[in-house]
């Protein structure tokens, strides 16, 4: 294996797939980044065995080759050359690079050791923009249960309906939905559980990658992200998704629009006089005042009333919720008024950005 690439390219490449290297113990070469060059360009692949990271790097194949190093000395090494030219040959079990004034030697393992990473054949296709994706995973991931004792809820579900891709995470205390567009589709109504793990690694690759479309490709086990020269393979979770649509309240007692940055604000104050272990934040809404109150109070604290004024309609209403879990969704309300929807204290609270289709938030109450 003999090579020339440039160090910005490798150097962006590596630090996207070194981060998926595992500090393997019993299976060292999961350490490894697979160097593979053919066909005119450089692979970097790394993998955890539940999901691979496959990148192509344009070069100058100079003799094709195949070989792995460890991932993050390589990162790190490339990252601190200057932005020239990379030399990189194979002699042996050693892989030498130059650059410039600087010459290294590491040693690393063959590439047969490599486990082989899973095709997913691309059929199954869905087309959706980079950005959209992005803004979907950023204000619905953070639901997912992270406790993998009920392995349906530890990931996000994908679901087609309609030209739609619709995206879920819940934790049984709360549920996130974002409904995006899709540029092209060649799949049926369908539904996937995609590991919380292979969204916070999805997260990182969009970070830079938001003016693009993103494809995906999926069968029963696997999915595919594509973008660019940029792949991301992962097994899927298997069971079945709890069926939400059913805890979605279709009546609503009290409605209100508030601003965001107001109730955010009141939340975070009560939130210093919650109760510790419950984060217990009480909401109790006037129509007739066009008030909301938000209180909190502490025995050995104190205690802290915020009056809001708001535009409600309804009944006069209360619920309790834990702050956490509010400010969660309020963080995520991306327009300047929400509408909040309350049918009592048993009975989850709706957050819906007003001027925005298709995001909601929901938290189930503490009952008093």
């Amino acid at each position: 294996m003999k090579l020339i690439c440039t160090q910005e390219n490798l150097n962006f490449g590596l630090g996207l797939v070194s981060h998926l290297a595992t500090r393997s113990t019993n299976l060292p070469i999961l350490n490894n980044v697979l160097l593979k060059a053919e066909k005119g360009e450089l692979k970097l692949i790394t993998t955890n065995l539940e999901m691979g990271i496959k990148l192509s790097v344009r070069g100058k194949i100079e003799k094709e080759g195949a070989f792995t190093v460890n991932a993050k000395l390589l990162s790190d090494y490339i990252n601190l050359l200057p932005k020239e030219n990379i030399e990189m040959e194979l002699d042996e079990a050693i892989l030498n690079i130059k650059c410039q004034n600087y010459k290294t030697q590491i040693k690393g393992l063959e590439a047969t050791e490599f486990p082989i990473l899973p095709e997913v054949e691309k059929k199954n296709k869905l087309v959706v923009k980079a950005e959209d994706l992005k803004d979907a995973l950023t204000r619905v991931a953070f639901c997912a249960a992270l406790d993998e004792s009920r392995p349906e809820i530890s990931g996000v579900l994908f679901k087609t309906s309609d030209n739609q891709l619709i995206i879920t995470a819940t934790d049984s205390y709360r549920l996130a939905e974002k409904k995006i567009n899709v540029v092209a589709s060649q799949v049926s109504a369908n539904q996937i559980i995609v590991p919380l793990k292979t969204i916070n690694e999805l997260q990182r690759i969009l970070f830079n990658q938001t003016e693009k479309e993103i494809n995906l490709f999926f069968n029963e086990n696997q999915i595919l992200f594509e973008i660019d020269n940029i792949e991301l393979i992962s097994r899927l979770i298997e069971g079945q998704y709890p069926d939400y649509q059913q805890i979605i309240p279709t009546q609503k007692k009290t409605e209100a629009k508030i601003k965001v940055g107001e109730f955010l604000q009141a939340v975070k104050s009560a939130s210093l006089f919650c109760k510790p272990g419950i984060n217990d934040v009480k909401l109790t809404l006037l129509p007739e005042k066009s008030e909301l109150v938000v209180l909190a109070s502490n025995a050995n604290l104190g205690e802290n009333i915020t009056n809001l004024k708001v535009e409600i309609s309804g009944e006069d209403n209360e619920i309790v919720f834990n702050y956490r879990f509010l400010i969660d969704g309020l963080n995520n309300i991306n327009q300047e008024y929400l509408d909040f929807e309350v049918t009592n204290n048993s009975i989850p609270g709706i957050i819906k950005p007003i001027g925005e289709d298709g995001y909601l938030y929901i938290i189930m109450p503490i009952r008093q």
